[in-house]
C-alpha cells in the first residue's frame, strides 16, 4: 500500500518535471523564431533588437527575484560574464539577419556543446574511443553545415553565430557552481545592458524599430528569455546533470519545425545532415560520460 501511494505522489512529480523541462525548451527555441521573425519582417535592427531584449530581460528576472520567496544569495560581480551575455545576445541578433532560425539555432547549439566539452577536454576530463568519435562526428558536422556550397548558409550569418554559441559556451561555464543561479543570471542581465546600449548607439544611424519590432524584442526578452530561465532553472532543480544536456538536443529541431510552420522555412538536406551528425554526435559524447560517471 505504501508503496502504491508513493507512485502516486512521483507521478504529479515526474509530469511537472516534464512540463517544466518541454516549456524551457519552448522558449529557448522561440528566441530564435522570435529574433528572426522581427528581422525577417525588417521591424527592427538586429542592436535594437539585443538592447531591448536585455533590458526586458533584465527588468523581468529583477522582479523575479524581488518577489520570489527567499532572498537573493549575495554574489561577487562577474563582469567577464556579463560580457560573454552580451556578445551572445549581440551576435546571435546580428546572425539572423541572414540566416534561417534552424540553421541558426544548430550552429549556435553545436558550437555552444563543443565549445564546454573542448573546456572539459581542456581541464584534464578524459574521452574514450567512443566519445572522440562522437565529438568528432559532431565538430564535423558543424564544418560541414557552413561549408561553401549552394546550400550553404551564408558564412557571415554562421561565423557570427558560431562566435554567439562560443560566448554562450563560456557564459555556462563560468556559472557551473554558482549557489543562486537566477539571482546571478539577473545581476549579469542587468551588467549587460550597458555594453548593448553602447552598441545601440554605435549603429544608431541604421536603428529602426516599429511596434511589431518591439514587441518580439520584449517578449524575447521577458518571457522566452527572463521567464524562460525561470522554469528552466524550476527544471534543472528536478534533473540529473546528463538529463539537463540531453533535453536541450531539442531546441535546434524545434526551431527548425518552429521555421518551417511560423516563417515558411525549409529543411534542406545539408541542415537534416548537419543536425543528424551535430546532434547525433554530441548525444554520444553525453552518453558515454554518464557511463563513465556511473562507474
Amino acid at each position: 500500500m505504501s508503496e502504491a501511494m508513493s507512485e502516486v505522489r512521483r507521478a504529479p512529480s515526474t509530469l511537472q518535471t516534464v512540463a517544466l523541462t518541454a516549456v524551457a525548451m519552448v522558449a529557448f527555441a522561440a528566441n530564435s523564431l522570435l529574433c528572426r521573425l522581427a528581422l525577417q519582417q525588417r521591424g527592427i535592427d538586429p542592436a535594437s533588437f539585443g538592447s531591448i531584449r536585455l533590458v526586458s530581460g533584465a527588468i523581468t528576472l529583477a522582479l523575479v527575484v524581488h518577489f520570489r520567496a527567499r532572498p537573493a544569495a549575495p554574489g561577487r560581480a562577474d563582469w567577464l560574464a556579463a560580457a560573454m551575455l552580451f556578445a551572445y545576445v549581440a551576435f546571435f541578433s546580428f546572425a539572423y539577419l541572414s540566416l534561417s532560425a534552424g540553421t541558426g539555432a544548430l550552429i549556435l547549439f553545436g558550437a555552444v556543446q563543443l565549445t564546454m566539452l573542448g573546456a572539459g577536454l581542456g581541464s584534464g576530463e578524459r574521452f574514450g574511443p567512443v566519445a572522440w568519435l562522437g565529438f568528432v562526428l559532431a565538430a564535423g558536422g558543424l564544418v560541414y553545415l557552413v561549408l561553401p556550397g549552394v546550400a550553404a548558409p551564408p558564412l557571415l550569418g554562421a561565423v557570427l553565430m558560431a562566435v554567439a554559441g562560443v560566448a554562450w559556451g563560456v557564459y555556462s561555464l563560468r556559472g557551473r557552481g554558482v549557489p543562486d543561479p537566477l539571482a546571478a543570471t539577473g545581476r549579469n542581465f542587468l551588467r549587460a545592458v550597458p555594453l548593448a546600449l553602447a552598441l545601440s548607439l554605435a549603429f544608431m544611424m541604421r536603428a529602426h524599430a516599429d511596434a511589431t519590432g518591439i514587441a518580439l524584442a520584449v517578449a524575447s526578452g521577458a518571457l522566452t528569455s527572463g521567464l524562460g530561465y525561470v522554469v528552466w532553472y524550476a527544471a534543472l532543480a528536478r534533473l540529473s546533470a546528463m538529463q539537463a544536456a540531453t533535453v536541450q538536443l531539442s531546441v535546434p529541431l524545434l526551431a527548425a519545425f518552429g521555421g518551417v510552420l511560423l516563417l515558411s522555412e525549409a529543411i534542406t538536406p545539408r541542415l537534416a545532415a548537419g543536425s543528424v551528425a551535430i546532434l547525433g554526435g554530441i548525444a554520444i559524447v553525453l552518453s558515454q560520460k554518464s557511463r563513465k560517471a556511473r562507474r
